[in-house]
Parts: structure tokens; sequence; C-alpha cells
């Protein structure tokens, strides 16, 4: 029911699948979509399909695990093939197999055993850009060399004594907002700018306003450690409470509406009780080390 759904949402918004998989209480997706008509697909796909799994069961109320989570992929390098994996793996990571002496293939919820079995693979589902990816040809040695990679993977997970941890990519995909090159972050920064360029902002709501403030918000982090020549990883060395510190928080809760949590936790400044704290030191200081800090970000 679920892929008959899928197949009509392709159909009616134009979209290309690249990987799916469906689990329990939620489902993955590997999609491009040509015209901007992500959130009008994704309502009638999950609503469609909400409505014709409750009819034909008899119940009633929600069927998937709160709301969708839309994590955007460079399409350059090794980014998309490896967000495909991450999806074709995760009945691995979810042990719904033997990993020892199961196959990947075997977990028919998946676009993965439709990539190695063409004759049963459907028109909008492609394979050649994840396949691509490998420098591999969706041809029957490609597909042979593709399932031994899949195998290969599998069992990494099994000998992984934190399979969710077995590949440093995918606490990046689970946590981020983008998943790619620095200039694509950058890019899609400004194409959200764009959006928001002479318009009210609190005209915008929901997702879309969120969203811009986190990628926003990490613009500015950036900024801010290259105006103080520090590195991400050399924060953890410094006082939770050092000036340059208080002043990256300042600037960060200025300009966007991220939680405290957020800012907390990216410039490791420690409690979050505090925040409110050193953002009104660093707004009244009229001179000083903190007054300096913040001239050398404008």
């Amino acid at each position: 029911m679920f892929l008959k759904t899928l197949a009509e949402a392709c159909e009616r918004c134009g979209w290309r699948v690249h990987a799916y998989v469906l689990m329990g209480n939620h489902y993955h997706l590997l999609l491009e979509t040509p015209e901007a008509n992500l959130v009008d697909g994704m309502r009638w796909l999950q609503g469609t399909y909400t409505k014709r799994f409750n009819l034909r069961y008899a119940i009633q109320g929600h069927l998937l695990q709160g709301r969708y989570k839309a994590l955007l992929v460079d399409a350059d390098g090794d980014y998309f093939q490896t967000v495909g994996s991450y999806i074709h793996l995760n009945p691995a990571r979810a042990k719904c197999f033997d990993l020892k002496a199961g196959k990947l293939a075997d977990y028919r919820w998946s676009s993965y055993p439709l990539y190695i079995r063409p004759a049963k693979r459907p028109d909008w589902l492609c394979v050649d850009r994840t396949l691509g990816a490998l420098g591999l040809s969706d041809e029957a040695s490609g597909r042979a060399r593709y399932r031994q990679y899949m195998q290969k993977r599998v069992l990494e997970i099994a000998d992984s004594k934190t399979p969710r941890e077995a590949d440093a990519n995918w606490n990046k995909i689970r946590r981020g907002w983008y998943f790619g090159s620095d200039e694509f972050r950058d890019r899609m920064v400004q194409a959200l700018d764009g959006v928001f360029e002479g318009k009210r902002r609190d005209s915008f709501v929901g997702d879309e306003a969120r969203k811009h403030d986190v990628l926003e918000a990490d613009r500015l982090f950036k900024k801010g450690l290259k105006a103080f020549n520090l590195s991400a990883s050399q924060l953890a060395d410094l006082r939770k409470n050092d000036p340059r510190k208080k002043v990256l928080a300042w600037l960060i809760r200025k300009n966007t509406s991220v939680k405290n949590a957020w800012i907390a936790e990216r410039v490791q400044m420690g409690c979050v009780s505090n925040m409110s704290q050193y953002v009104g030191e660093v707004e009244r200081a009229k001179a000083g080390k903190i007054h300096e800090l913040r001239k050398m970000l404008k």
C-alpha cells in the first residue's frame, strides 16, 4: 500500500526516488523534486497513506512517528550515495534480520532489493546516480559489486559495538539540516536569504523560518570562529565563560531565533541558564575586551 501511494505521489509531483525504506513507525526517502512541491507532496503522501491504512485495518489516529524531517543533500561528491546507503542500511542497524547469516536483500520494504533485481524495479525508482557515485553501472557486474559493497557494510554494523555510529557521517545525516560541502551550505543560506529579503520575518512561521534560522546560525557561528581565528575543536579547551564564546553566543542570539540550548551546545558554553546573562553582558559592553571582540564581527 505504501509503495502504491508513493508511486502515485511521484506521478502527481514529478518526483524521482533514489532510495526508500519503510520501517515499523517511520520511513526514509531520498527524493529529487524538480519543482518546489515537497511540502504539498509530502502532505498528500502521508495523509493519503494514513487514510488508506486506517481504512483497511479499521483503526484511527496517527500512523507515523511525528512530522517528517527534510535534509538538503548535495548532489556533488559522495554525499548523495552516502545518504542512499544510510537509508538502505537502516534495517541492518535496527537488526531486522540476522546480520551474520541473513542478507540485506531479504528485507522487502526497501529499494535495495530492487537495485539488484531490476526485473521488479518500478519506473519511478532511479538507481543510476547512487551506483554511479561508486563507479558502478546498472548492469549485472555493477549490481553484483553493489551487493558486495552493501554486504560488507552490513558486516561492519554487525561487528560494531555501536551500530548507529558505525559510520561517522550518520550523525550528520540524523542531526543536521544539510549534508554536503561548505559551498553547498552557503548556497542554501543565500537562497533562503533571498526568500526572506524584503519581507517581514514574522510572516514566515513553522519549518521554513526555523530552517532558515538554523542555516543562518550555523553561518554566523563559522563567521565568528574565523574572526577570532579559532576552530570548532578549540572551543572545548576554552573556559565556558570565555569572552569569545559570549560574543559568539550574542551574535547568534541577536540575529536568529534558534534556542539557547542549540547555542550553548554549539559554542560549548555549558549551562543554558547562563545564556541570557552572557548575551546581556555583551549587549551592554561599552569598552573592554568584550567590546573589542564585538567590533571584530562588524
